[in-house]
């Protein structure tokens, strides 16, 4: 069914939920997993314009996608792990085309009104654009 699911994560606390279910179906469906974190600081929408270093964040955000690979690879799911910056929506999209996937994992935040307009604007996008299926995983309340 799925060959290669892209798994998007934002560095939120919804990312643990996502992850488990996209584990989940890889599981289910033999496939393998591509974790993808966007970065989206000033320093990592002007880094390569201005050959910037990575920013703190950068730092911590590659090690987190780090941390969560070994995570999934001692689950025994095959994963590749990429690390993007810049807008999330059209990274996320580049990175799905690029890499062959046949399915995108992301996570929504039931945000409503303004939240919903600043913070919906990549899942509405991504959904709206995309050649494959985008699987959304809504997590509960804490």
């Amino acid at each position: 069914m799925f060959k290669k699911i892209l798994v998007a994560l934002d560095h939120s606390k919804a990312d643990a939920e996502l992850l488990a279910r996209a584990v989940q179906l890889a599981r289910l469906t033999q496939a393998q997993v591509l974790l993808l974190h966007v970065s989206t600081g000033w320093a990592a929408a002007w880094q390569e314009q201005l050959n910037l270093t990575d920013s703190p964040e950068m730092v911590e955000d590659r090690q987190y996608l780090e941390r969560l690979g070994k995570e999934v690879a001692a689950q025994g799911i095959p994963v590749e792990l990429r690390h993007d910056s810049g807008k999330p929506a059209e990274a996320i999209l580049k990175a799905a085309r690029e890499n062959k996937c046949d399915l995108i994992a992301m996570a929504t935040h039931g945000h409503r009104g303004l939240s919903d307009i600043l913070y919906g604007a990549t899942i509405d996008k991504v959904r709206h654009e995309s050649e494959i299926p985008v699987f959304l995983i809504k997590p509960p309340r804490a």
